[in-house]
C-alpha cells in the first residue's frame, strides 16, 4: 500500500513518476508529482502530473483525450522515484508516439515481440519483392491458416520426439506464422497480452473442449 507521508519529495516538493503501460511494459514517459498531485492522482485512478515548466498541476488527457487509467503505483527501495503502470488512451507522447522514448542509442531497437509486429505491418502496407511475408499477403488468410496449421503439426513432431533444437525452430515458425495472420486480421499483440492478463488465473480450464 501506497504511503504518502512515506515517500521522499526533493527540495521542490517533487518526486519523478515513471509511467508504465500495464499491458506491454513499455516505458511511455517520465514526469513529476507532488503531493497534491499525487493524491489527485489515486483519488480519480488517471494520472495527474505537475509541471516545472508551467507551474501548475496537469492531468494528462484533459486537452488531448490521451487520459491514462492507473493500474498500480509502486515507489522505489528509496521511496524517491514512482512507477506508474497506467493503461492508457491515445499516444503518451506530445508528439503524437506511444512513448516519450523512441530514439536508439546505439542504433538498434532490442528485439521484441512488439518490434516483429511493426516490421509485418510495414511488409503489409509497403510490399517488398521477394520477401516471403509480403507473399503470404498477397495470397491472403487461406493461405496463411494453412501455414499456421502445417507449422502446428511441425511443432508436435518435433515435441513428440523429444527434440527441444528443433521444437524450438518450430515455435519459432509458428510464432511467425501467427503474428501474420493477427496482422491480416487487425489483432495487435497488445489484445492477446490483455486478453492474457485478463484471466489472472493460469491453473484453471478458461474454455472446455467439445466432445464429438
Amino acid at each position: 500500500m501506497l504511503n504518502i507521508d512515506e515517500l521522499k519529495f526533493d527540495e521542490k516538493g517533487l518526486i519523478p513518476a515513471i509511467v508504465v503501460d500495464a499491458v506491454t511494459r513499455d516505458v511511455l514517459t517520465l514526469a513529476y508529482m507532488n503531493k497534491e498531485s499525487l493524491q489527485i492522482s489515486l483519488e480519480e485512478e488517471r494520472t495527474c502530473f505537475y509541471s516545472r515548466s508551467r507551474q501548475q498541476l496537469w492531468r494528462k488527457g484533459e486537452t488531448s483525450g490521451n487520459v491514462q487509467h492507473i493500474v498500480n503505483i509502486k515507489a522505489d527501495c528509496d521511496k524517491d522515484a514512482l512507477v506508474v503502470y497506467v493503461n492508457k488512451e491515445g499516444p503518451a507522447c506530445h508528439l503524437g508516439t506511444d512513448s516519450c522514448f523512441n530514439e536508439d542509442v546505439f542504433g538498434s531497437e532490442p528485439f521484441s515481440v512488439k518490434a516483429l509486429y511493426s516490421l509485418i505491418e510495414g511488409r503489409r502496407t509497403e510490399k517488398k519483392e521477394g520477401s516471403y511475408t509480403t507473399y503470404l499477403f498477397e495470397k491472403g488468410i487461406d493461405k496463411m491458416l494453412k501455414k499456421v496449421g502445417e507449422e502446428c503439426t511441425e511443432v508436435i513432431i518435433a515435441a513428440k520426439a523429444d527434440d527441444k533444437r528443433e521444437t524450438v525452430y518450430e515455435v519459432a515458425d509458428l510464432a511467425y506464422h501467427v503474428l501474420v495472420m493477427m496482422v491480416q486480421m487487425g489483432i495487435g499483440v497488445e489484445d492477446i497480452i490483455r486478453e492474457l492478463a485478463s484471466r489472472h488465473v493460469i491453473d484453471k480450464k478458461v474454455k472446455q473442449e467439445k466432445m464429438t
